[in-house]
């Protein structure tokens, strides 16, 4: 029996439809041209999603989090929507209450990466891959309206000093107390909080005598927050030198050694440079990204 042939039209449609529902389409997670072989690489869990899942804590200019509590714009965004084109993927910012919070979700499978920046360490390489993408000194602000006796950083102890908890700015803290106590001065009394924006607030309502941070958020605070505050940073001397950060990405997921090469795009490319311009970051800038350079020294 032949079919009429607008029988055959119609089902012609149908088989053209479902072709393009099964991915012939283009959708978001459609493979961008030239990072084919980046997007065969990733972990079958993330191509089934078609996105990558970032946790954040509040971090400017890292993370600059909108009153509506899920809205992400800054540093972060910039650079994951840079990797998400390069991986062919979407990417997607969760907001978690500071670094334990993020290392435990990415433990659970909750989050896939957390892009700190946070400082590369050998203990923190035994459960995360790290990719180094900047390097920082950290800074201490302290309002102007608080105690003007802090000039130096070595005026800093005695003090209280506030911090992300968990941070590499306690760990720096830890370092300049050390200092301290061999110049025979009191320790710095260090105080722990969830965020940035936390310890700003304890800087200026007076619980806290300075505000510990990296060097690009403390600028950041001072080009946003005009003559509201001085800063003073950290020396070799006393322990700072100049720490390797890194974006965190579990070993068990297999994600950390395609993420490298999606960065080694955004730096062949000059997204990553143009990211780092953007924010004045030059000075922070590395050369190359590379993986687990804590072990290793």
């Amino acid at each position: 029996m032949r079919l009429p042939r607008t029988v055959l039209a119609s089902a012609a449609v149908l088989t053209l439809a479902s072709a393009a529902a099964c991915g012939g389409g283009g959708g978001e997670t459609q493979r961008p041209a030239g990072a084919t072989a980046l997007y065969d690489a990733l972990p079958d869990a993330i191509k089934e999603t078609g996105v990558i899942r970032f946790a954040g804590d509040s971090h400017p200019p890292y993370r600059i989090v909108a009153n509506d509590g899920k809205t992400v714009t800054g540093i972060d965004k910039d650079l994951q929507d840079a990797l998400g084109k390069a991986l062919g993927v979407r990417t997607e910012i969760s907001i978690v209450s500071g670094l334990p919070a993020a290392l435990s979700g990415m433990l659970a499978s909750r989050y896939d990466a957390f892009n700190g920046p946070v400082k590369d360490t050998a203990e923190r390489e035994k459960q995360f891959d790290a990719i180094v993408w900047m390097v920082t000194r950290t800074s201490y602000l302290i309002p102007k309206a608080g105690s003007s006796a802090i000039k130096s950083s070595g005026d800093l102890c005695g003090k209280r000093v506030a911090g992300t908890a968990g941070s590499i700015v306690e760990d720096q803290a830890k370092r300049l107390t050390e200092w301290c106590a061999k110049q025979g001065k009191p320790q710095i009394d260090f105080i722990g909080f969830a965020d940035t924006n936390g310890t700003i607030l304890a800087a200026t309502s007076g619980r806290a005598d300075a505000a510990g941070m990296t060097e690009s958020a403390a600028l950041d605070v001072m080009v946003k927050q005009k003559d509201a505050f001085t800063y003073v940073t950290q020396t070799d001397e006393q322990g700072a030198g100049v720490d390797q950060l890194a974006m965190l990405v579990p070993k068990s997921s297999g994600l950390g050694p395609v993420m490298l090469d999606a960065f080694k795009e955004i730096f062949e490319n000059g997204e990553y440079k143009k990211i780092m311009d953007r924010y004045g970051l030059q000075k922070v800038a590395v050369e190359e990204p590379r993986m687990n350079t804590a072990a290793a020294q």
